[in-house]
């Protein structure tokens, strides 16, 4: 039986090796094609792509199995559940995969794209920028069609151009900025705070005026130390939480 293939992995060693590798599988697992095969590589194959022990991935696959992204069958090997969650409250630590598996996983509609004018409260992230490129999105459900966030890029002009537009159907801003354009990201600072559905967020995600809706900030940096992109996303408050583990 053909197995699913993970994507690749930069380890950071100020990390815990089982948390990068099960953030790095999670979104891979999310970030699939409905095509791809469901049985995950043996122990020891995935242990060696990523070049952990046996231990640290038994660690990451424990995670993604409490998780119910995966279960594990005596003899017959661990399988994708086809039919897992999204949404899950994913913990973040720092690492780009983390930030990658929270935003896969939905059904993604570019609502439009093209020039637009620097905010004012953006500006400090764009130095000397009038205009960047904004990218819109709206994400749903992959099985209700609910939708689940609505996303707003801002991304420097020189770096936008080099985006495929359709490379956002398939995966996360944060996964085309790094595999398909190749920013080498050395940061991403993340901000989440309660808000009230205003008008146009209140009709994109099919809530009440004024219902409470999380609302997340996150800017990319480049390893020169320059902001590439500022994502603000909007989440459902009934659909998302967020949960930050400090570890020493």
């Amino acid at each position: 039986m053909t197995t699913f293939a993970p994507d690749s992995l930069a380890l950071n060693r100020k990390l815990p090796l089982w948390y990068q590798v099960s953030q790095s599988l999670r979104a891979s697992i999310l970030g699939r094609s409905p095509e791809a095969p469901l049985r995950l590589p043996t122990e020891d194959t995935l242990a060696a792509h990523y070049g952990v022990s046996v231990l640290t991935m038994r660690q990451a696959l424990k995670e993604l199995e409490a998780e119910g992204l995966i279960s594990r069958h005596r003899r017959r090997g661990t399988f994708i559940e086809p039919s897992a969650r999204r949404g899950a409250p994913v913990r973040l630590l720092g690492s780009v995969d983390a930030i990658v598996a929270q935003q896969s996983g939905m059904t993604t509609e570019l609502l439009e794209h093209g020039p637009t004018t620097v905010p004012p409260e953006l500006s400090e992230y764009f130095p000397g920028l009038a205009e960047v490129t904004g990218f819109r999105r709206l994400r749903s459900d992959e099985d209700t069609g609910e939708p689940t966030n609505h996303a707003h890029n801002y991304v420097r002009p020189d770096v936008a151009a080099l985006i495929d537009p359709a490379d956002l159907l398939r995966s996360p801003m944060t996964k085309v900025l790094r595999d398909a354009v190749g920013v080498r990201i050395s940061r991403i600072t993340d901000t989440v705070e309660a808000r009230l559905a205003d008008p146009e967020t209140a009709r994109l995600l099919q809530v009440p005026l004024l219902s409470p809706i999380l609302h997340y900030t996150g800017i990319t940096y480049d390893e020169d130390g320059h902001a590439v992109d500022v994502a603000r996303i909007h989440y459902r408050g009934d659909r998302f939480s967020f949960t930050v583990t400090l570890e020493a």
